[in-house]
């Protein structure tokens, strides 16, 4: 499976030509009885793209068109030994690098005017097993996707990461890692047993680092820094390694978990033309007390995996989108049971999904539920909305984190915004997403993924496509999400209720005082009581600061 374990195809002399082990191509002449030997190439990196370079434009910008920087250079590298020569280079002369594996970063913290190199990983994309550490190896510049198939096809088996076709495993990974198996088998972190990265000392030595989850291991704490401490941080992430807590032997097929075989796969909406203000709040108190009730690792409804997009008015629809194991005891009566519940106190029909809402495509073949191959189901979820590949789009994004079902308040805060008349985008949207099930399986400070007590999690995602409407969609965005919070200064602190904000979701107003007016600062917000763990683990492996952004996790005072 390594991408550059592989066979060239060449005539030579009327012999065939293998790549040997050393890269070496070996042609046999027969006639001769000699043997020729030519040199080949696996890579392809490093290289060095400047504005002088057609390239140039493609690789200096984010997924979000608001986000593009004017670099000295961008390093192209496929190869995890190309790193460190180019972190060294850098610091020789002082210039300021970013990491790039997918380019989803939400904020502006890889393109941004301070940019100097940016440090391209996507090229290095590898997806093995790994003898030495009993694992299965994904470098960071592979793609959800096509980690999802590779290890699918190759051993039946996968990571419970996110939905988006294209993020990078380098940011999605180190984030914590959130997807549709979430409730089934926790955060993609929960089977992280080690990481590679490339740090700088305190005397700008650049070393190589293998971090593994043994207790006994020295450089545990960087492991455990990567399993939701999010990206930028501590270095630079070249490899995985994914081996689930109790899996045993060395047969690849057994180290991660086996998805679903089969998933029975529903899409269906409310129309907002039907909807009262009553029923808007329902329904989002239906999703909520839903998720609360069930929110233990040995739910039986931990098979059902559901996100509600509350879509601004001018969308037309209301959205929702669920999955079910169609292997799980009873499994059309727990989808059965769940669309049900979510229908409770609404008079309005649900119908079928025919309007695109945010990065979900319309899906109206789904209004009634079917039963289909998992691939294919995570396939289509992730491929078929054009916005995930629209080079126009502009975004702003908040999260939460939420514990407890919305009080009248907050959920009437959300209805006001998405039906203000001065307002009129049908990309607006507010997610609500599913979490607890086996996320919450693992306690606060086993990994720096902390909000393992949330029984869902939230999303606002507006979308438009001239620059001449940002101030007024972030507008509506920090307008929106202030006064659904506001009763605890504009943010989701961590109470009862809410439990702060995803670190994978950056939000750099959480660090403005004008618009976080709570006492909690962004840190705690992402991190609660593991942020002063994180900032030994920065201390120890990027004493230095070299690895830096504007919510990069800072060195401790003392």
């Amino acid at each position: 499976m390594h991408r550059r374990r592989f066979l060239i195809g060449a005539t030579a002399a009327g012999g065939a030509t293998a790549l040997g082990l050393e890269g070496t191509a070996v042609a046999a002449d027969p006639a001769a009885g000699a043997t020729a030997v030519a040199t080949t190439s696996t890579t392809v990196g490093p290289v060095s793209v400047t504005s002088a370079d057609q390239q140039y434009p493609d690789l200096v910008r984010a997924l979000n068109a608001r986000y593009v920087a004017g670099p000295e250079s961008v390093k192209v590298i496929d190869s995890p030994s190309q790193v460190a020569p180019i972190i060294t280079e850098a610091l020789r002369n002082n210039k300021r690098v970013t990491i790039r594996s997918g380019g989803h970063c939400l904020e502006d913290f890889v393109y941004n005017s301070s940019t100097q190199i940016v440090l391209d990983l996507s090229n290095m994309n590898g997806v093995y097993y790994e003898p030495a550490k009993n694992a299965i190896c994904v470098e960071a510049g592979a793609t959800l996707l096509d980690v999802y198939s590779k290890l699918y096809a190759a051993w039946g088996v996968t990571i419970p990461g996110g939905i988006c076709y294209s993020v990078g495993m380098g940011g999605h990974v180190s984030g914590g890692g959130w997807g549709m198996l979430v409730r089934r088998n926790g955060l993609v972190v929960d089977h992280l047993y080690a990481v590679e990265v490339v740090t700088v000392a305190s005397d700008g030595t650049v070393k190589t680092v293998h971090a593994t989850r043994e207790a006994a291991d020295p450089h545990r704490e960087l492991w455990w820094a990567h399993t939701g401490g999010g990206g930028g941080n501590f270095g630079v992430v070249t490899r995985y390694y994914f081996r689930s807590p109790g899996a045993t032997g060395t047969d690849p097929r057994g180290l991660l978990p086996k998805p679903p075989a089969e998933v029975l796969f529903s899409a269906v909406s409310w129309a907002w033309s039907d909807l009262t203000k009553e029923e808007f709040v329902r329904l989002t108190q239906n999703y909520a007390s839903w998720h609360v009730a069930n929110i233990g690792p040995d739910s039986p409804n931990r098979f059902v995996t559901s996100f509600l997009l509350l879509n601004h008015r001018s969308n037309g629809q209301i959205g929702m989108v669920t999955q079910v194991d169609a292997a799980a005891p009873n499994a059309q009566q727990l989808l059965n049971d769940y669309l049900t519940y979510m229908n409770q106190g609404i008079d309005t029909p649900q119908g079928a999904l025919t309007e695109a809402m945010g990065d979900v495509a319309p899906m109206p073949q789904f209004a009634q539920p079917r039963r289909m191959p998992w691939l294919q189901a995570t396939r289509f979820a992730g491929t078929t909305n054009s916005q995930l590949n629209d080079p126009t789009l502009r975004a702003e994004y908040k999260s939460a984190y939420m514990k407890a079902n919305f009080p009248l308040a907050q959920a009437e805060a959300l209805y006001k915004h998405l039906t203000r008349t001065d307002i009129d985008n049908p990309k607006i949207n507010i997610q609500l997403t599913p979490y607890g099930g086996k996320a919450n399986a693992v306690a606060e400070g086993d990994t720096a993924a902390v909000h393992r007590e949330a029984a869902f999690k939230m999303l606002w995602s507006v979308l438009w496509n001239e620059a001449s409407d940002d101030a007024k969609y972030i507008a509506w965005t920090r307008e929106s999400y202030e006064e659904t919070y506001a009763d605890t200064g504009g943010v989701p602190v961590p109470n009862a209720v809410t439990d702060g904000c995803y670190v994978n979701y950056p939000d750099s107003d959480l660090n403005d005082p004008a618009r976080n007016r709570s006492t909690v600062p962004w840190s705690t917000l992402y991190y609660k009581g593991n942020y002063p763990r994180l900032q030994q683990a920065k201390k120890k492996y990027d004493p230095k600061n070299f690895f830096r952004h504007t919510q990069s996790v800072q060195l401790p005072s003392a």
